[in-house]
């Protein structure tokens, strides 16, 4: 079995999304003057890989702890959107989802993550695409860049409305882009937050 890393590297300072504060990762003890090293680690939830819940964008008081594991575990499927302004066929989401519960969507901007160029003009994902995604019963979402939206984010509200939650700053899914079977694992911090930091990886057969 063949396991893809798709969590970007959580360093002090990283890039994150335009207005929110950066992560301070710092060395509290190290060896030399403690005996032992420790670090500390001051982070908000939608930094680096992570995986959004429903409280984020709509009215709901369901924790992102409080998800059963089953969630964020599932066979995955991988959409290419990367010539795309914004991605609207439903027919493509149709075939590729049979049989899934998880889809990943690929834009090509996981390679621009900590640049200028990750900031804007990424492709986005229709909110008639989010409204079939949700009849699908699909668990989960996942993109690699900021948002599979803009403002007023539409699709985010659509997809964590009905349950379906979103995993943002994916990494490496162009090794993914020829695969026909894989199985996604997307665990969050246990934090009782609107959202988490997650490892997120892919197992191929």
């Amino acid at each position: 079995m063949k396991i893809i890393d798709l969590t970007q590297t959580i360093i002090s300072g990283m890039q994150v999304y335009p207005g929110d504060v950066p992560p301070l990762l710092q060395k509290t003890h190290t060896i030399e003057h403690d005996s032992y090293t420790n670090y500390q680690l001051t982070i908000g939830m939608h930094t680096g890989t992570h995986i959004d819940g429903p409280l984020h964008m709509i009215d709901n008081k369901q924790l992102i702890a409080e998800f059963h594991l089953d969630c964020f575990i599932g066979k995955a499927c991988i959409i290419d959107i990367q010539n795309e302004k914004i991605f609207s066929n439903i027919q493509i989401v149709k075939e590729k989802s049979i049989g899934c519960s998880i889809i990943l969507f690929y834009t090509g901007f996981g390679k621009y993550f900590g640049t200028d160029a990750y900031i804007s003009n990424y492709p986005t994902i229709s909110n008639e695409v989010a409204e079939f995604i949700a009849q699908l019963k699909i668990k989960l979402v996942g993109i690699d860049s900021f948002s599979p939206d803009i403002a007023p984010y539409q699709t985010h509200k659509t997809l964590l409305s009905n349950g379906v939650l979103i995993a943002e700053n994916l990494t490496n899914l162009h090794l993914l882009l020829n695969e026909t079977e894989f199985e996604i694992i997307a665990l969050p911090l246990k934090i009782a937050a609107d959202s988490a930091p997650a490892r997120i990886i892919a197992l191929l057969k």
